[in-house]
């Protein structure tokens, strides 16, 4: 195949793939006319909003905006729909004699069919036209969406392409479990800016964000058709400078992520070809790092559990995103206190709980390493300090980010001091909890317990909360006695390293009570997580 017709025959291939996926079913059809219907309805409201903004104060700062945001729409949808589109896939074409510039070209061209570049290609035009003003600012208007349609086509390839393997792998669709987590994350960031711009201030408090995003692109393509109609020509070619050269880039390094995936062996290919590959890839960078023997392993078994599991990975994000939501959003909207800030280490401290249930069936294999409480407890003890290596650092950020937002730093070491007694708390409940009341996670679905073990999940995970209360309890007293009596402010600042202290202590008894139970209790708790 010519170089040349490389680009008219991927165009006619992507045109072939839609009409093909028509042919399949009425339903199909009718879905995909009702979606590009409902589409370009949407496109064209937003493009008559968009053109309403024409000589508003602060059209500028909507339109950049809009138009990043786009742009991080395109990088991330490849990420939760790897199967919107089938030409996204270039493993498909290795066996093609193809070179990666012309193949480069041909799907970019591609790219620009279908209803995502209309969509997107109505919004940038309906914000060049809310902008523009002059001859010179239509003309760079007009080189100005070209340029940001192909910034976010490059970018949505070239993360796709980076990412392939783990998009067409297990992995990859599992990712779809997050997705539904992360979109309502942000319809609730969507939220609160929507009510801080209905305070005081209004859309001027986007202003000087919009200023620094006007030089990103996309966004400084857009932000050179305002530069343009302010005279400022010096200023718009420099931004349009710079929409150019992060699309050269983006095709630079989407060119050296093609010729990888076309010349390079997989990982079967390369552990088939070299017997010791498997033996050096055992060895990871993380179990370097971790320490030697029983605890080590266990530390990072857990680890890629949180990495590699679908359930566990959910878990853990949502416990990481409610812990920094609660106390940062309620301290940007001047409600919050400080001691929100436990909630972070309270969060990530549920993951404790249930310990044994998050291996599922696969506990097997661990029980058969556990023949004495001493095993069991090194078992916990890994468990624990896995979970530490991550809650630590995370409770300390959360918090610090809290009393700055607040303007309290005096405040700040009591609150970690508090955040770390209670992370020790719920480590111990939470491993007498997991020998106590195990429940097993079904594998499928979205369902976190089995039917009939509801019962055993809430006292688990709701016993224990109140139990970790209960042993923080004096930390707690300590900290409203400082607060409320004279002077005692003054001396607050040892509720961290006492705090610390505390929750190490109250975690080492925790776990060695839960050793000798979890020892007796293995055929109990194998039963009882195998049942999903």
């Amino acid at each position: 195949m010519s170089t040349a017709g490389v680009t008219p025959t991927v165009v006619r291939l992507k045109l072939s793939l839609l009409r093909n996926g028509l042919r399949q079913s009425a339903g199909r059809r009718a879905a995909y006319i009702t979606s590009v219907v409902l589409v370009l309805l949407v496109a064209a409201l937003q493009l008559i909003g968009l053109i309403a903004l024409r000589g508003t104060t602060h059209a500028a700062t909507i339109t950049v905006l809009l138009v990043e945001i786009l742009a991080l729409g395109w990088a991330v949808m490849p990420l939760f729909f790897p199967s919107g589109d089938e030409t996204l896939d270039p493993t498909r074409l290795v066996m093609l004699p193809l070179r990666p510039q012309p193949l480069v070209r041909a799907l970019l061209a591609a790219s620009l069919v279908g209803i995502g570049p209309l969509f997107t290609l109505c919004l940038f035009t309906g914000s060049v036209i809310s902008l523009a003003h002059g001859a010179v600012a239509y003309v760079t208007a007009v080189v100005a969406v070209l340029l940001a349609l192909l910034v976010c086509v490059a970018l949505a390839r070239a993360v796709a392409a980076a990412n392939i393997q783990l998009l067409s792998s297990r992995k990859g669709r599992d990712l779809a479990v997050l997705s539904g987590l992360l979109i309502a994350i942000g319809a609730q960031l969507v939220n609160f800016g929507a009510q801080r711009l209905g305070s005081a201030g209004g859309l001027s408090r986007l202003d000087p964000v919009a200023d620094v995003v006007r030089w990103v692109p996309p966004g400084s393509a857009i932000g050179a058709v305002d530069s343009a109609s302010r005279g400022c020509y010096g200023i718009a070619a420099a931004q349009l400078a710079l929409s150019a050269a992060a699309l050269a880039g983006l095709l630079v390094l989407w060119s050296r992520t093609l010729t990888k995936l076309m010349t390079s062996p997989d990982q079967s290919t390369l552990n088939a070809a070299d017997p010791g590959a498997r033996e050096r890839g055992a060895s990871t960078g993380l179990s370097r790092l971790l320490p030697a023997g029983r605890t080590g392993t266990v530390m990072e078994r857990s680890l890629r559990y949180v990495w590699r599991d679908p359930k566990t990975r959910a878990a853990w994000v949502t416990s990481l995103a409610i812990g920094l939501i609660i106390p940062v959003f309620n301290a940007l909207q001047g409600t919050g206190s400080v001691y929100f800030a436990c909630f972070a280490a309270g969060m990530l401290g549920i993951q404790m709980y249930n310990q044994f249930g998050q291996d599922t069936s696969a506990f097997w294999m661990v029980a058969t390493t556990i023949s004495s409480p001493r095993d069991a407890y090194a078992e916990l003890r890994g468990r624990a300090l896995a979970l530490l290596l991550i809650t630590l650092p995370y409770a300390t950020l959360v918090t610090t980010v809290t009393a700055a937002l607040l303007g309290v730093w005096a405040k700040l070491p009591e609150v970690l001091g508090l955040s770390f007694a209670l992370l020790g708390a719920m480590l111990a409940t939470g491993a007498w909890a997991s020998a106590r009341f195990p429940y097993s996670i079904p594998q499928e679905g979205y369902k976190n317990v089995v039917p009939g073990q509801a019962g055993l999940a809430w006292i688990s995970v709701f016993g224990g909360m109140v139990a970790a209360a209960l042993l923080s309890a004096p930390m707690i007293a300590a900290a409203i006695w400082l607060n409320v009596s004279a002077g005692g402010e003054e001396w607050a600042w040892l509720l961290l390293p006492s705090g610390a202290v505390y929750g190490a202590l109250i975690a080492l008894l925790g776990l060695r009570l839960a050793a000798p139970r979890t020892a007796r209790r293995l055929p109990e708790i194998l039963t009882a997580v195998s049942k999903g």
